[in-house]
């Protein structure tokens, strides 16, 4: 398990004389794929492209970030499954052939979800490549419980960093 401790660790190794939010994800993304070889990777682009095709099935996004990021905004109908919580309660009853997305700041957590979805049977799962900080940092679309939101909570001051200083929510 990767504690707050530790993500601050890891991310004080990448952001250490880095130039830019966005070459900083970039270094943070490959370190992602490195550490899970064989978790899917979807990107951006492609899962905006699947959401707005209305030929498609639509994929489950499971937001694997803690409740208050996930209050500050989140990709819209995204479920939250909290990191270190049973995922099977939030899947009970969705058949395991059902497309799933998952995404949490920058991918850590969503790609060690994905990798035990795969462990346990679950047939189409994939990772967003750079989750919602790389979504954010684009410009997508989020929502929060109001409606229409613009900023994402930065999970800590260091991996806020990693996101558009416009797009990071203050505490």
């Amino acid at each position: 398990m990767v504690t707050p401790r530790r993500w601050t660790a890891v991310a004080a190794a990448f952001l250490g004389g880095c130039g830019g939010a966005e070459r900083d994800l970039a270094t943070v993304r490959d370190q992602v794929k490195a550490r899970y070889p064989d978790v899917r990777q979807v990107a951006t682009a492609d899962l905006a492209a699947w959401m707005a095709d209305g030929t498609r099935k639509p994929p489950l996004l499971l937001d694997v970030r803690e409740p208050r990021e996930f209050e500050v905004s989140r990709l819209a109908g995204a479920r939250n499954v909290v990191p270190g919580a049973r995922w099977e309660d939030a899947l009970a009853g969705i058949p395991k052939d059902t497309p799933i997305v998952a995404y949490c700041s920058v991918g850590y957590r969503s790609s060690a979800l994905v990798a035990k979805l795969a462990a346990a049977g679950w047939t189409d799962v994939a990772n967003l490549d750079g989750s919602i900080f790389q979504w954010a940092n684009e410009g997508r679309p989020l929502v929060d419980g109001r409606g229409t939101a613009d900023r994402v909570h930065p999970y800590d001051a260091d991996w806020g960093r990693l996101l558009d200083e416009r797009r990071r929510a203050r505490e």
